[in-house]
């Protein structure tokens, strides 16, 4: 998912060991996750992704004083996603804090660990099984 403010931006779905950046999107005060060798396009996580930073996390508190989490692993999440025109994307740390990535300081590293499960509903259709004909008519019925 990528927050419904960066619609507008290019962006492409996370893979395992991409290394990203926090930044701030040109033409939004909205930030996210950019590949640190394509800072213009947004990279988009699913729920469950889970995520490593290079050092602990920082972020814009209430009163716009950087706070420090002493965290290095989180879980890409979303909040109140049935909230319209509201920033959902959060990352969920050990301790049961969510941090909007939006407000997550500018030039952190952030390595992509493990994507979530996709679960198939592909149904499949039922096993036809061949008919042969049983023993006793191969033998009676020549």
């Amino acid at each position: 998912m990528c927050d419904y403010s960066l619609h507008a931006v290019a962006s492409r779905p996370a893979v395992v060991g991409d290394t990203l950046v926090t930044t701030t999107f040109r033409g939004t005060s909205t930030r996210g996750f950019a590949s640190e060798h394509d800072p213009a396009v947004a990279v988009c996580m699913r729920p469950g992704t889970e995520l490593a930073f290079a050092e602990n996390v920082r972020y814009d508190g209430r009163w716009l004083w950087t706070r420090t989490i002493g965290y290095r692993v989180g879980v890409f999440n979303e909040v109140e996603p049935d909230v319209p025109d509201r920033h959902h994307d959060a990352v969920e740390f050990p301790d049961g804090n969510r941090v909007l990535v939006t407000q997550l300081c500018e030039g952190q590293r952030v390595t992509v660990l493990q994507l979530p499960a996709v679960t198939s509903t592909v149904e499949r259709e039922p096993k036809v099984l061949e008919r042969r004909p049983s023993v006793f008519a191969l033998l009676f019925l020549g």
